[in-house]
């Protein structure tokens, strides 16, 4: 029996997807669910698995655009497994001919004789002789009248002599020859990250997009995460980090200002009573902006379960497109690549991002004396067409003021109780 394997919907509004990557090849032996392929949706990286077992036949290449519901590949279910395959899940890189051959070996020699049909001078190389990178009369003419040496050129004469339109074509160097590597090479961009290109130009061109900056002692963290982060770790078996206090402290301000907390549809303005923080992540395809739903109801311990959880499983490229969708404003943190200021692009719909850098030793005036104290820039990107400046100042104020005095603020002066302790 042969079984159609039809590309599934990976998520609502989603009607096409790339094949990223076939992880068996054609006449392959392939087990129920193993994973045969990624495929890449313009919001996340999923894997496909086999429907059933069978000898498996490829419909579409690496790099093709295939709408769900379309036929991939076909899986004779009525063939048997070959003799002496493994009983795991045969990978592109197992597996054999007769001749002892393995996939990946066969691989090679296919590539290296592609290599050669496309390309006779890397079959046949060019003979090295006297005349090698020697240019004729006329060629020394013309190198000599743009400056250029000869040793710079690559002659495509008889033994590697440099012709006269071999000179004709040589490009004067802008700076010293330093016979370095100078070539480049060209890859197909992967369909999450075309998306991610076009919603931040679609950001960049229809949203009456700010930055205002202010910056954070982040001295009163810094001594509660000293005091409490062991009995923290022990406690829940995550550590204290920056991004609840950020988390917790957004979610304070945007109840105090909820046009922060708020999105342009159509001619009105919606307003939403819930808080769904996008954390934007790198991942191994990209930029990756997974949504902890509900901050409003996590205390630390929540919100730094829910940030590992969902950090681990975008690095791994296990999260999922419901993972992803929604949100109803952003934090970024660049201070983890060491990013000293920004001004981070809104991920539309939504109307504001919090960029957060790294923290430098600066020296601040307090009290009328100077002194050394750990300092974060932080920024707040909004719409201002439904954001007014008195509204994205005070919000990013109401943040600061939450991260400079976080016990009374955020904690309610009861730490042991506000940390689960």
């Amino acid at each position: 029996m042969i079984l159609e394997m039809k590309v599934p919907s990976p998520g609502e509004s989603i009607t096409e997807v790339e094949i990223a990557e076939w992880l068996v090849q054609d006449g392959d032996y392939v087990e129920k669910d193993q994973a045969i392929a990624e495929v890449d949706s313009d919001k996340a990286t999923l894997e496909l698995p086999a429907e059933a077992s069978g000898i498996i036949t490829l419909k579409a290449e690496e790099g093709d655009a295939v709408e769900v519901g379309q036929v991939v590949c076909l899986i004779d279910t009525s063939a048997s497994k070959p003799e002496g395959a493994s009983s795991d899940a045969p990978s592109t890189f197992e597996g054999g001919d007769e001749g002892g051959n393995t996939n990946a070996e066969k691989n090679l020699a296919k590539d290296q004789k592609a290599a050669a049909d496309t390309n006779p001078k890397a079959a046949n190389p060019a003979k090295e002789t006297y005349a090698s990178g020697v240019a004729s009369p006329a060629a020394k003419k013309v190198l000599a009248e743009k400056g250029i040496d000869a040793k710079a050129v690559t002659g495509t004469g008889k033994d590697g002599r440099i012709t006269k339109d071999d000179a004709v074509k040589a490009v004067p160097s802008m700076g010293t020859p330093s016979g370095g590597n100078r070539s480049s090479s060209k890859s197909k961009m992967s369909m999450l990250r075309r998306k991610v290109a076009e919603r931040l130009v679609e950001a960049k061109n229809t949203t009456a997009m700010l930055t205002t900056f202010n910056e954070v002692d982040m001295s009163p963290i810094f001594e509660l995460r000293k005091e409490y982060k062991e009995a923290f770790k022990a406690k829940h078996g995550v550590g204290l980090g920056f991004m609840s206090f950020f988390t917790l402290a957004v979610v304070r301000a945007l109840k105090m200002y909820p046009a922060v907390n708020s999105m342009i549809d159509g001619k009105e303005m919606l307003t939403y009573d819930f808080v769904d923080v996008s954390i934007a992540v790198s991942g191994p395809k990209g930029l990756m902006v997974p949504v902890i739903r509900n901050a409003e109801n996590l205390s630390f311990r929540g919100v730094e379960a829910e940030v590992k959880r969902l950090a681990l499983r975008a690095r791994d490229g296990q999260i999922t497109v419901d993972e992803m969708t929604g949100g109803t404003f952003t934090i970024s943190n660049g201070g983890v690549f060491g990013s000293m200021l920004s001004t981070p692009i809104i991920n539309p719909p939504q109307s504001g991002i919090l960029g957060m850098h790294n923290i430098v030793e600066r020296p601040v005036a307090i009290d009328g004396h100077v002194e050394i104290r750990p300092i974060m820039f932080v920024a707040l990107s909004y719409d201002h067409r439904i954001i007014d400046g008195k509204e994205s100042v005070g919000f990013l104020v109401a943040v600061k003021e939450a991260l400079e005095n976080p016990t009374e603020l955020l904690m309610d002066n009861d730490i042991k109780r506000a940390l689960e302790l």
